[in-house]
């Protein structure tokens, strides 16, 4: 299908991007089209391989984007990975499949976007996974009711008897926090095994491009296009209405324009979506004008609010006789031989995960003393967002929202997991496990800006990290935690005694010692979102509750940006139930549901 005219153009061929090309084109009459700047790389057996999904890091299936130097980080950039490639950051990322917490999908609701809490979205995530085992989990349970052609293949992540498992459910079970074998179905704080989008028949990655697009790639109305960067929105003003009507990309080295009868739909992420605003005229017309382009809507909120979890890890040596994936991190070529045999011969062993198997959400002021309790609470009351804040109303919201979080024993607080491996930056010798924590609900609100308007050069991304006091508290407490939880029984069964960490520095000694280890080591967990956020506008939002832009006709935006709060886990399975929802919205609007 060769045209330069299509009903719906899609900009960003990634994980929501398909999914929306998919549903929407389930209908003949629709003529589709995808633009994607990356390539297809679904034969590449870095993408296929899920233990081999950090070596597509830096290299041509990641934009590699860095941020600006943070400053409550010791002014370090942080490396922020984003997906180049058909199928976008599902191609690259470690397949953790994991529930969002329903009080963080209401809050969406309760910030002024009616329909949009757990209740109305929970089909949604169904509708997008099917669970290996007639959808079904390790007690038998169905994870959501299933009625729908679900694409996405799900299976439980690494190997569900190893020692590990019953080490980790046993020790938060020890310590009063409830252990489900379906968090899908209650979502409780406490432990579980996490799922991956791994086809547990062939055990490779299950991802948009070969869950959504390969199925139907072959139909006339949809082409998907690579190697396609877009570098604007073509919009056109008639009075005092404005719509888009198409985009300019450049393929082939060439300057090309096709136009949307429908809509043009943006769905390049939350790290770019602000970016293609921006250069098309749509944003602040403060950042417009610095970089000499024209204002078509003024819109503040536009690259604002943006939101990531923080992540930090320490490693701790393990006992011998654990089956770990450290020969791997060490690239001991005899091990990587028989796993790639055992991989190829059987479809498992250690390159058959990402070593990703266990996760726990924890209400983590539950382990803390009443005076640390109630300093919070004065730390968060001295903090409230002042009138007129940067970010609008969203960080008023925001602050309440985690203050309600903070302050109830049933909600999670902290967010942990496990990774059956070394994690240091230099491979070292022995047996170790790495224990992870990271901040759910970050209290910090980062940007996302354009530099220039040369469409190529990348923005200039600023989390602002732990820039608000009580994100650095939590987290540190969370860091003083995985010490204590690592000498607990019975997960202190896997570890040599004494405890003998990786890094020295991961001894705390206090809480002192914690921020300090975090301002070193702490990184993205490349979680990016609220950039482009579902908001009214007069609260800075970009997008309303059918995530059309603001002020624009026929422009939607579909992807992590849209997310007003980020969820409590990752947000892999959120992007695909935003996308679902979104396909039916769009159908809705043309009169088709």
């Amino acid at each position: 299908m060769s045209s330069t005219l299509f009903d719906f153009v899609i900009v960003g061929g990634g994980t929501a991007g398909l999914v929306v090309a998919s549903r929407l084109s389930e209908n003949s009459a629709h003529r589709v089209l995808v633009l994607e700047a990356g390539s297809d790389h679904s034969d590449d057996p870095r993408v296929k391989t899920p233990a081999f999904y950090a070596t597509l890091f830096q290299s041509d299936a990641d934009w590699g984007f860095k941020s600006e130097p943070q400053p409550q980080l010791n002014g370090r950039s942080i490396g922020l990975h984003q997906g180049r490639a058909l199928g976008g950051s599902s191609a690259i990322n470690a397949q953790v499949f994991v529930p969002p917490g329903k009080h963080a999908i209401d809050a969406w609701e309760e910030s002024g976007n009616p329909g949009w809490n757990w209740q109305g979205l929970e089909s949604y995530y169904a509708r997008s996974h099917t669970l290996a085992g007639a959808t079904q989990t390790t007690d038998g349970h169905s994870p959501l009711e299933q009625n729908f052609h679900s694409p996405i293949q799900l299976s439980l992540s690494g190997d569900p008897v190893h020692a590990i498992q019953e080490a980790w459910k046993g020790t938060f079970q020890a310590e009063g926090h409830y252990v489900s074998s379906d968090p899908w179905l209650d979502q409780p704080t406490g432990a579980f095994s996490s799922l991956a989008t791994v086809d547990a028949s062939t055990k490779e990655r299950s991802y948009s491009t070969t869950a959504y697009y390969h199925p139907i790639k072959n139909r006339n109305n949809l082409q998907v296009l690579t190697d396609a960067v877009v570098e604007r929105i073509i919009f056109e003003t008639e009075g005092s209405a404005t719509r888009a009507t198409g985009v300019q990309y450049r393929y082939d080295d060439k300057i090309q324009t096709v136009t949307a009868a429908k809509e043009v739909i943006v769905a390049a992420g939350a790290l770019q979506s602000p970016k293609l605003l921006e250069l098309s005229g749509v944003g602040n017309s403060e950042i417009l004008s610095r970089n000499g382009i024209q204002v078509v809507k003024e819109l503040p909120g536009v690259g604002e609010n943006l939101q990531d979890h923080v992540v930090c890890p320490i490693g701790i040596q393990a006992v011998d006789e654990l089956e770990t994936m450290d020969p791997l991190a060490r690239q001991e070529p005899d091990a990587i031989a028989h796993a790639m045999q055992q991989y190829a011969t059987e479809q498992k062993g250690m390159l058959a995960s990402s070593g990703m198997t266990t996760y726990a959400y924890v209400p983590i002021t539950a382990e803390l003393s009443q005076d640390t309790t109630e300093a919070l609470k004065k730390l968060l009351h001295q903090n409230q967002p002042k009138v007129g804040h940067a970010h609008g109303s969203l960080a008023a919201d925001l602050h309440g929202f985690v203050t309600k979080t903070l302050t109830d024993s049933t909600k999670p607080s902290g967010v942990f997991l496990s990774v059956l491996s070394q994690a240091g930056p230099t491979p070292v010798p022995g047996t170790w496990l790495t224990l992870v924590a990271y901040l759910p609900h970050p209290l910090s609100l980062g940007s996302v800006h354009i530099k220039s308007k040369q469409p190529l050069e990348s923005p200039a991304i600023d989390p602002k990290y732990l820039s608000h006091p009580v994100d650095i508290e939590i987290l540190a407490h969370q860091m003083r935690y995985l010490g204590h939880f690592a000498a607990s029984s019975p997960f202190s069964k896997l570890l040599k005694q004494p405890l003998h960490y990786m890094d020295p520095a991961a001894e705390f000694a206090d809480i002192d010692d914690a921020k300090e280890y975090l301002r070193s080591n702490a990184i993205s967990m490349w979680h990016y979102a609220g950039s482009c956020a579902m908001l009214p506008e007069e609260k800075g939002g970009v997008v309303d509750t059918r995530l059309k832009v603001h002020g624009i006709n026929n422009l939607r935006i579909v992807d992590s940006s849209v997310v007003p709060i980020i969820t409590t886990g990752n947000l892999q399975s959120t992007v695909y139930a935003i996308a679902e929802k979104a396909a039916d919205l769009i159908k809705a609007d043309y009169g088709e549901v």
